[in-house]
Protein backbone atom coordinates (compact mmCIF):
# COMPACT_ATOMS: atom_id res chain seq x y z
CA UNK A 1 0.00 0.00 0.00
CA UNK A 2 1.29 3.47 -0.90
CA UNK A 3 2.53 5.67 1.92
CA UNK A 4 0.27 8.34 3.33
CA UNK A 5 1.88 11.71 2.59
CA UNK A 6 1.47 14.79 4.78
CA UNK A 7 3.14 18.17 4.17
CA UNK A 8 3.70 20.24 7.31
CA UNK A 9 4.16 23.94 6.58
CA UNK A 10 5.15 26.77 8.88
CA UNK A 11 7.18 29.94 9.20
CA UNK A 12 10.84 29.39 9.94
CA UNK A 13 11.66 29.31 13.64
CA UNK A 14 8.18 28.66 15.04
CA UNK A 15 8.63 24.95 15.69
CA UNK A 16 7.49 23.15 12.55
CA UNK A 17 10.50 20.81 12.68
CA UNK A 18 9.83 20.27 16.40
CA UNK A 19 6.23 19.39 15.51
CA UNK A 20 7.19 17.16 12.59
CA UNK A 21 9.87 15.33 14.57
CA UNK A 22 7.62 14.59 17.53
CA UNK A 23 4.82 13.48 15.23
CA UNK A 24 7.28 11.15 13.48
CA UNK A 25 8.34 9.74 16.86
CA UNK A 26 4.70 9.27 17.85
CA UNK A 27 3.85 7.35 14.68
CA UNK A 28 6.94 5.15 15.18
CA UNK A 29 5.90 4.42 18.76
CA UNK A 30 2.51 3.39 17.33
CA UNK A 31 4.32 0.78 15.21
CA UNK A 32 4.18 2.74 11.95
CA UNK A 33 7.06 2.96 9.48
CA UNK A 34 7.76 6.66 9.15
CA UNK A 35 9.94 8.69 6.81
CA UNK A 36 10.63 12.34 7.68
CA UNK A 37 11.59 14.41 4.66
CA UNK A 38 13.30 17.72 5.41
CA UNK A 39 12.43 20.27 2.71
CA UNK A 40 14.30 23.33 3.92
CA UNK A 41 17.68 24.55 2.56
CA UNK A 42 18.92 24.75 6.18
CA UNK A 43 18.64 20.93 6.20
CA UNK A 44 18.03 20.77 9.96
CA UNK A 45 14.63 19.07 10.06
CA UNK A 46 15.95 15.66 11.07
CA UNK A 47 18.70 16.79 13.45
CA UNK A 48 16.71 16.01 16.61
CA UNK A 49 15.30 12.89 14.96
CA UNK A 50 18.85 11.55 14.60
CA UNK A 51 20.16 12.62 18.00
CA UNK A 52 22.05 15.67 16.73
CA UNK A 53 23.66 13.98 13.71
CA UNK A 54 23.28 16.10 10.54
CA UNK A 55 22.31 14.03 7.51
CA UNK A 56 24.07 14.39 4.15
CA UNK A 57 21.70 16.11 1.72
CA UNK A 58 20.30 14.98 -1.60
CA UNK A 59 21.54 18.21 -3.19
CA UNK A 60 25.16 17.75 -2.09
CA UNK A 61 25.33 14.03 -2.80
CA UNK A 62 23.74 14.39 -6.21
CA UNK A 63 26.40 16.97 -7.14
CA UNK A 64 29.22 14.74 -5.83
CA UNK A 65 27.95 11.66 -7.63
CA UNK A 66 27.36 13.55 -10.86
CA UNK A 67 30.92 14.90 -10.78
CA UNK A 68 32.18 11.31 -10.55
CA UNK A 69 29.67 10.06 -13.12
CA UNK A 70 28.19 7.70 -10.53
CA UNK A 71 24.51 6.95 -9.90
CA UNK A 72 22.84 8.11 -6.72
CA UNK A 73 21.41 5.22 -4.67
CA UNK A 74 18.84 4.97 -1.90
CA UNK A 75 21.55 4.14 0.64
CA UNK A 76 23.35 7.38 -0.23
CA UNK A 77 20.50 9.60 0.91
CA UNK A 78 18.11 7.62 3.14
CA UNK A 79 19.13 7.02 6.75
CA UNK A 80 17.53 5.11 9.60
CA UNK A 81 17.64 5.40 13.35
CA UNK A 82 16.73 2.56 15.69
CA UNK A 83 15.55 4.00 19.00
CA UNK A 84 15.40 1.87 22.16
CA UNK A 85 11.79 1.25 23.09
CA UNK A 86 10.44 2.13 19.65
CA UNK A 87 8.89 -0.83 17.76
CA UNK A 88 9.86 0.68 14.40
CA UNK A 89 12.93 2.55 13.15
CA UNK A 90 12.53 6.10 11.85
CA UNK A 91 13.84 7.02 8.40
CA UNK A 92 15.11 10.44 7.37
CA UNK A 93 16.07 12.38 4.25
CA UNK A 94 17.27 15.97 3.91
CA UNK A 95 16.81 17.56 0.49
CA UNK A 96 19.10 20.45 1.36
CA UNK A 97 19.79 23.34 -0.97
CA UNK A 98 22.42 25.77 -2.21
CA UNK A 99 24.60 27.84 0.06
CA UNK A 100 23.29 31.33 0.80
CA UNK A 101 23.45 33.54 -2.30
CA UNK A 102 24.60 30.71 -4.58
CA UNK A 103 21.41 29.36 -6.05
CA UNK A 104 17.65 28.95 -5.83
CA UNK A 105 16.39 26.96 -2.84
CA UNK A 106 13.07 26.29 -4.55
CA UNK A 107 14.80 24.85 -7.59
CA UNK A 108 16.71 22.55 -5.24
CA UNK A 109 13.40 21.30 -3.83
CA UNK A 110 12.07 20.54 -7.31
CA UNK A 111 15.26 18.72 -8.32
CA UNK A 112 15.26 16.82 -5.04
CA UNK A 113 11.74 15.53 -5.57
CA UNK A 114 12.60 14.55 -9.14
CA UNK A 115 15.49 12.49 -7.77
CA UNK A 116 13.37 10.84 -5.08
CA UNK A 117 10.64 9.94 -7.55
CA UNK A 118 13.21 8.27 -9.80
CA UNK A 119 14.32 6.24 -6.76
CA UNK A 120 10.71 5.17 -6.23
CA UNK A 121 9.98 6.99 -2.96
CA UNK A 122 6.22 6.58 -3.26
CA UNK A 123 6.62 2.82 -3.76
CA UNK A 124 8.74 2.18 -0.69
CA UNK A 125 7.36 0.08 2.18
CA UNK A 126 6.61 3.13 4.32
CA UNK A 127 3.36 3.88 6.14
CA UNK A 128 3.67 7.65 6.47
CA UNK A 129 5.87 10.30 4.84
CA UNK A 130 5.99 13.60 6.74
CA UNK A 131 7.35 16.48 4.64
CA UNK A 132 8.73 19.33 6.75
CA UNK A 133 8.39 22.44 4.57
CA UNK A 134 9.52 26.03 5.02
CA UNK A 135 6.41 28.15 4.52
CA UNK A 136 7.56 31.78 4.58
CA UNK A 137 8.63 31.93 0.94
CA UNK A 138 6.79 32.67 -2.29
CA UNK A 139 9.01 30.61 -4.59
CA UNK A 140 7.01 27.96 -6.44
CA UNK A 141 9.56 25.26 -5.63
CA UNK A 142 8.43 25.18 -2.01
CA UNK A 143 4.86 24.58 -3.19
CA UNK A 144 5.92 21.40 -5.04
CA UNK A 145 3.85 18.97 -2.92
CA UNK A 146 0.77 21.15 -3.46
CA UNK A 147 1.35 21.95 -7.11
CA UNK A 148 2.01 18.31 -8.02
CA UNK A 149 -0.32 16.76 -5.42
CA UNK A 150 2.62 14.84 -3.92
CA UNK A 151 1.15 15.36 -0.46
CA UNK A 152 -2.31 13.98 0.17
CA UNK A 153 -2.78 16.23 3.17
CA UNK A 154 -1.49 19.52 4.54
CA UNK A 155 -1.06 20.66 8.14
CA UNK A 156 -0.24 24.26 9.02
CA UNK A 157 1.87 25.09 12.09
CA UNK A 158 1.75 28.53 13.67
CA UNK A 159 2.27 30.48 16.89
CA UNK A 160 0.07 33.31 18.12
CA UNK A 161 2.13 36.00 16.41
CA UNK A 162 0.89 37.81 13.31
CA UNK A 163 3.73 36.84 10.97
CA UNK A 164 3.47 33.10 11.56
CA UNK A 165 -0.32 33.26 11.12
CA UNK A 166 0.17 35.28 7.94
CA UNK A 167 2.48 32.56 6.63
CA UNK A 168 -0.09 29.87 7.44
CA UNK A 169 -2.75 31.90 5.64
CA UNK A 170 -0.52 32.21 2.55
CA UNK A 171 -0.07 28.43 2.38
CA UNK A 172 -3.81 27.94 2.82
CA UNK A 173 -4.48 30.29 -0.09
CA UNK A 174 -1.80 28.60 -2.21
CA UNK A 175 -3.34 25.19 -1.61
CA UNK A 176 -6.75 26.56 -2.56
CA UNK A 177 -5.30 27.98 -5.77
CA UNK A 178 -3.78 24.65 -6.77
CA UNK A 179 -7.11 22.93 -6.10
CA UNK A 180 -8.69 25.20 -8.72
CA UNK A 181 -6.27 23.88 -11.35
CA UNK A 182 -6.52 20.20 -10.49
CA UNK A 183 -4.57 19.83 -7.24
CA UNK A 184 -5.86 17.32 -4.71
CA UNK A 185 -3.98 18.09 -1.47
CA UNK A 186 -6.46 18.37 1.41
CA UNK A 187 -6.04 20.82 4.28
CA UNK A 188 -6.40 18.98 7.60
CA UNK A 189 -6.05 21.99 9.85
CA UNK A 190 -3.86 24.10 12.09
CA UNK A 191 -1.47 23.28 14.95
CA UNK A 192 -0.75 26.06 17.44
CA UNK A 193 2.74 25.60 18.84
CA UNK A 194 4.08 27.41 21.93
CA UNK A 195 0.50 28.41 22.73
CA UNK A 196 0.47 31.33 25.17
CA UNK A 197 -3.29 31.31 25.67
CA UNK A 198 -3.85 34.63 23.88
CA UNK A 199 -6.27 33.01 21.41
CA UNK A 200 -5.03 34.97 18.39
CA UNK A 201 -4.36 31.95 16.18
CA UNK A 202 -7.69 30.44 17.23
CA UNK A 203 -9.44 33.67 16.22
CA UNK A 204 -7.78 33.44 12.81
CA UNK A 205 -8.79 29.79 12.50
CA UNK A 206 -12.43 30.66 13.23
CA UNK A 207 -12.45 33.49 10.70
CA UNK A 208 -10.80 31.33 8.03
CA UNK A 209 -12.85 28.21 8.76
CA UNK A 210 -9.83 26.04 9.60
CA UNK A 211 -10.00 23.46 12.42
CA UNK A 212 -7.42 23.63 15.21
CA UNK A 213 -5.96 20.13 15.37
CA UNK A 214 -3.75 20.55 18.43
CA UNK A 215 -2.48 23.21 20.81
CA UNK A 216 0.99 22.68 22.28
CA UNK A 217 1.63 25.00 25.26
CA UNK A 218 5.01 26.54 25.78
CA UNK A 219 6.99 24.16 27.97
CA UNK A 220 10.57 24.91 28.98
CA UNK A 221 11.23 21.21 29.55
CA UNK A 222 10.08 20.41 26.01
CA UNK A 223 12.38 23.11 24.66
CA UNK A 224 15.28 21.76 26.68
CA UNK A 225 14.68 18.25 25.31
CA UNK A 226 14.53 19.56 21.75
CA UNK A 227 17.73 21.57 22.29
CA UNK A 228 19.43 18.39 23.49
CA UNK A 229 18.18 16.47 20.40
CA UNK A 230 15.64 14.37 22.27
CA UNK A 231 11.89 13.88 21.81
CA UNK A 232 9.50 16.11 23.73
CA UNK A 233 6.88 13.34 23.50
CA UNK A 234 8.74 11.63 26.31
CA UNK A 235 6.94 14.20 28.51
CA UNK A 236 3.47 12.84 29.41
CA UNK A 237 1.42 15.95 28.52
CA UNK A 238 3.19 16.48 25.18
CA UNK A 239 2.99 12.74 24.41
CA UNK A 240 -0.77 12.63 25.00
CA UNK A 241 -1.40 15.59 22.71
CA UNK A 242 0.66 14.16 19.85
CA UNK A 243 -0.76 10.68 20.29
CA UNK A 244 -4.32 11.99 20.03
CA UNK A 245 -3.44 13.87 16.83
CA UNK A 246 -1.67 10.84 15.35
CA UNK A 247 -4.65 8.62 16.20
CA UNK A 248 -7.08 11.11 14.66
CA UNK A 249 -5.00 11.12 11.47
CA UNK A 250 -4.65 7.35 11.24
CA UNK A 251 -8.33 6.72 11.94
CA UNK A 252 -9.45 9.47 9.52
CA UNK A 253 -11.34 11.35 12.20
CA UNK A 254 -10.34 14.74 10.77
CA UNK A 255 -12.69 16.27 8.21
CA UNK A 256 -10.52 18.15 5.67
CA UNK A 257 -11.17 21.89 5.52
CA UNK A 258 -12.28 23.54 2.25
CA UNK A 259 -10.93 26.89 3.47
CA UNK A 260 -9.36 29.18 0.92
CA UNK A 261 -7.82 31.42 3.58
CA UNK A 262 -8.42 35.15 4.05
CA UNK A 263 -7.57 37.99 1.69
CA UNK A 264 -5.21 40.64 3.02
CA UNK A 265 -7.90 43.06 4.24
CA UNK A 266 -9.81 40.28 5.99
CA UNK A 267 -6.56 39.08 7.57
CA UNK A 268 -5.33 42.39 8.96
CA UNK A 269 -8.75 43.19 10.44
CA UNK A 270 -8.34 40.21 12.78
CA UNK A 271 -5.74 42.28 14.63
CA UNK A 272 -7.71 45.53 14.87
CA UNK A 273 -9.40 48.34 12.96
CA UNK A 274 -7.74 49.19 9.65
CA UNK A 275 -8.22 52.38 7.65
CA UNK A 276 -9.71 52.11 4.17
CA UNK A 277 -7.88 55.26 3.05
CA UNK A 278 -5.64 54.99 0.01
CA UNK A 279 -1.93 55.61 0.60
CA UNK A 280 -0.63 59.09 -0.21
CA UNK A 281 1.45 58.94 -3.40
CA UNK A 282 4.87 60.57 -3.52
CA UNK A 283 5.89 62.73 -6.48
CA UNK A 284 9.10 62.79 -8.45
CA UNK A 285 9.44 66.49 -7.66
CA UNK A 286 9.48 66.04 -3.92
CA UNK A 287 11.83 63.06 -4.08
CA UNK A 288 14.32 64.98 -6.22
CA UNK A 289 14.06 67.88 -3.76
CA UNK A 290 12.41 70.37 -6.10
CA UNK A 291 9.36 71.06 -3.92
CA UNK A 292 8.40 71.04 -0.27
CA UNK A 293 6.06 68.31 0.89
CA UNK A 294 2.65 69.90 1.57
CA UNK A 295 1.85 70.38 5.25
CA UNK A 296 -1.40 68.41 4.91
CA UNK A 297 0.51 65.44 3.47
CA UNK A 298 3.01 65.61 6.33
CA UNK A 299 0.19 65.59 8.89
CA UNK A 300 -1.54 62.64 7.17
CA UNK A 301 1.71 60.67 6.96
CA UNK A 302 2.30 61.31 10.66
CA UNK A 303 -1.09 59.92 11.59
CA UNK A 304 -0.67 56.89 9.36
CA UNK A 305 2.88 56.09 10.43
CA UNK A 306 3.09 52.82 12.34
CA UNK A 307 5.70 51.91 14.88
CA UNK A 308 7.64 48.82 13.79
CA UNK A 309 7.00 45.56 15.64
CA UNK A 310 10.63 45.49 16.75
CA UNK A 311 10.40 48.95 18.29
CA UNK A 312 7.11 48.10 19.99
CA UNK A 313 8.56 44.93 21.46
CA UNK A 314 11.70 46.74 22.68
CA UNK A 315 9.55 49.39 24.35
CA UNK A 316 7.43 46.67 25.96
CA UNK A 317 10.55 44.90 27.28
CA UNK A 318 11.71 48.14 28.89
CA UNK A 319 8.45 48.31 30.85
CA UNK A 320 8.99 44.94 32.53
CA UNK A 321 10.17 44.78 36.13
CA UNK A 322 13.94 44.57 36.51
CA UNK A 323 13.91 40.88 37.43
CA UNK A 324 11.46 39.95 34.64
CA UNK A 325 13.53 41.87 32.10
CA UNK A 326 16.77 40.22 33.26
CA UNK A 327 15.37 36.69 32.98
CA UNK A 328 13.59 37.35 29.69
CA UNK A 329 16.76 38.68 28.03
CA UNK A 330 18.86 35.80 29.35
CA UNK A 331 16.36 33.29 27.98
CA UNK A 332 15.38 34.83 24.63
CA UNK A 333 18.43 36.83 23.58
CA UNK A 334 21.26 34.84 25.17
CA UNK A 335 19.51 31.45 24.76
CA UNK A 336 20.29 30.38 28.31
CA UNK A 337 18.50 27.29 29.62
CA UNK A 338 16.26 27.37 32.68
CA UNK A 339 18.93 25.66 34.76
CA UNK A 340 21.62 28.10 33.60
CA UNK A 341 19.44 31.10 34.42
CA UNK A 342 18.68 29.65 37.84
CA UNK A 343 22.41 29.34 38.52
CA UNK A 344 23.23 32.84 37.22
CA UNK A 345 20.44 34.59 39.13
CA UNK A 346 20.58 32.31 42.20
CA UNK A 347 16.92 31.40 41.94
CA UNK A 348 15.14 28.06 41.89
CA UNK A 349 14.07 26.67 38.52
CA UNK A 350 10.32 26.89 39.41
CA UNK A 351 10.85 30.55 40.35
CA UNK A 352 12.60 31.20 37.01
CA UNK A 353 9.74 29.56 35.08
CA UNK A 354 7.16 31.58 37.00
CA UNK A 355 8.95 34.88 36.31
CA UNK A 356 9.39 34.03 32.61
CA UNK A 357 5.70 33.19 32.35
CA UNK A 358 4.82 36.50 34.00
CA UNK A 359 7.20 38.39 31.66
CA UNK A 360 5.62 36.83 28.56
CA UNK A 361 2.11 37.64 29.75
CA UNK A 362 3.12 41.26 30.41
CA UNK A 363 4.84 41.56 27.02
CA UNK A 364 1.78 40.22 25.22
CA UNK A 365 -0.44 42.79 26.96
CA UNK A 366 1.99 45.70 26.49
CA UNK A 367 2.67 44.87 22.83
CA UNK A 368 -0.95 44.70 21.73
CA UNK A 369 -2.14 47.59 23.87
CA UNK A 370 0.52 49.97 22.56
Amino acid sequence: MAARTIAIYGKGGIGKSFTTTNLSATFAMMNKRVLQLGCDPKHDSTTSLFGGIPLPTVTDLFAEKSALNQPLTISDIVFRRDIPGFPQPIYGIELGGPQVGRGCGGRGIISGFDTLEKLGIFKWDIDIILMDFLGDVVCGGFATPLARSLSEEVILVTNNDRQSIFTANNICRANNYFKTIGGSSRLLGLIINRDDGSGIAEKYAREAGIPVLMKVPYDASARDMDDSFDFAVRLPDIRDRFRKLATDILENRIQPSPSGGLDFQQFVRIFGAVSDDAPTPATAEELFGKTQKPAAAIEKAGVAQQESDEMKMQRAIEQLTAEEKELYLLFEQESKSISEIAAITRRSEPEVRELLSSARAQLKRLFFES
